[in-house]
């Protein structure tokens, strides 16, 4: 009988994953024939796989995913902070009565709203509590609010997405979105998620490496980066990732995405540089998978690569995705920085980043 239980009890947890699988609107949407046709001119596309500009191996053995397993069922008590972060609350009104002001604002991790040249532009919209399909598989944000709820933000012109991992493009934040949104960018294949989100594929632009567009005013490029992409099971690299360069008639910025370290830091940098300000990933990274993440010093000199005057360190802040203390990147990239004699920039939470004034000194607020 109690043999009967258990195997009914697993049976019960495997069938409702099943349909969890199957039925959740999280996971995205499905790629047509017409679609695999377009990711195969590409250039960048193989075995029904988007791929990197060069060899990225993302394969542990089991000796390393057995040591990895236990180090995050040992897990580390500097994770997670232990006091409650500066959140610098948002005022609606006065983000549209300011928007003719180039600004930015962090929402922690790798999301910003960006106001240039009169435009709102949010970049990597993950407003949610936890960076998973469900609340069960991940870890809850740092802090218990955000500076400014979505339903209180200003008409957005421009989405802009970096790839399709739950920390970066977030289901919840988009249904909250659409009514509000002019236009998405998107690398290719994202749109399928967005279309089956209920986002109308007139307001969907997909973009390959090396693309340019403009928006208004604004010169965009979709950029590499070295990282891979899926929300599922079985789509690993279905769709494609990448950084994104933003250029007004006065700034020229430059935003990450989730990359490893690799050459096409300097082929952009060489391309489409210098930047003004470049928000580079550095957060949630391990020794075992540096091929997708960058190490903080790595970060600190891709930013010299990328020919920026500015770097903030971006992908922290906000959820534990890794096994180092939560404030290692911080610690780590400002030494590396100070070495190489570039400047960084770490706002609080919530933060105007004033982008006609980067000379201004935020407060060392994560110790």
């Amino acid at each position: 009988m109690i043999t009967l239980t258990i195997v009914s009890i697993i049976a019960l947890i495997v069938i409702g994953g099943i349909i969890f699988l199957n039925i959740s609107p999280q996971f995205g949407g499905k790629h047509s024939e017409n679609d695999i046709k377009r990711y195969q001119e590409s250039g960048h596309y193989q075995g029904g796989k988007f791929i990197n500009l060069i060899e990225t191996n993302m394969d542990m053995s089991l000796k390393n995913i057995w040591a990895m397993s236990k180090e995050f069922i040992k897990g580390n008590p500097n994770a997670k902070p232990n006091f409650k972060f500066p959140i610098n609350e948002m005022d609606s009104s006065y983000l549209v009565k300011s928007q003719a002001e180039d600004k930015m604002y962090w929402f922690g991790h790798s999301t910003f709203l960006l106001q240039l040249d009169s435009l709102n532009i949010l970049i990597d919209p993950m407003f949610g509590d936890s960076p998973a399909p469900h609340p069960t598989f991940g870890t809850s944000r740092f802090h218990d609010k955000l500076p400014i709820e979505i339903e209180k933000l200003p008409h957005i012109d421009l989405v802009l997405i970096s790839h399709d991992h739950y920390d970066h493009l977030d289901y919840e934040s988009i249904q909250k979105l659409k009514g509000k949104v002019k236009q998405f960018y998107v690398p290719l294949g994202v749109g399928a998620h967005l279309k089956s989100w209920g986002i109308n594929e007139n307001y969907i632009a997909e973009y390959n490496w090396w693309d340019e567009t403009n928006y208004e005013n604004l010169q965009l490029a979709f950029t590499p980066a070295r990282h891979f992409s899926g929300r599922g099971l079985m789509d690993n690299s279905a769709t494609m990732w990448g950084s994104w360069v933003i250029k007004s008639n006065s700034k020229n910025i430059f935003f990450s995405g989730d990359s490893g370290y690799g050459p096409h830091f300097k082929e952009i940098g060489e391309k489409y540089g210098p930047f003004d300000f470049a928000m580079m990933e550095c957060g949630q990274y391990n020794e075992k998978w540096a091929n997708i993440h960058m190490m903080p010093e790595e970060t600190a000199q891709a930013g010299i690569d990328v020919k920026t005057n500015i770097i903030m360190p971006i992908h922290w802040g906000a959820f534990k995705l890794a096994l180092h203390d939560w404030d290692d990147p911080i610690k780590r990239i400002t030494t590396k920085a100070d070495e190489l004699k570039i400047p960084t920039f770490i706002p609080e939470i919530g933060q105007k980043i004033d982008l006609s004034n980067l000379n201004m000194q935020p407060t060392n607020w994560w110790k």
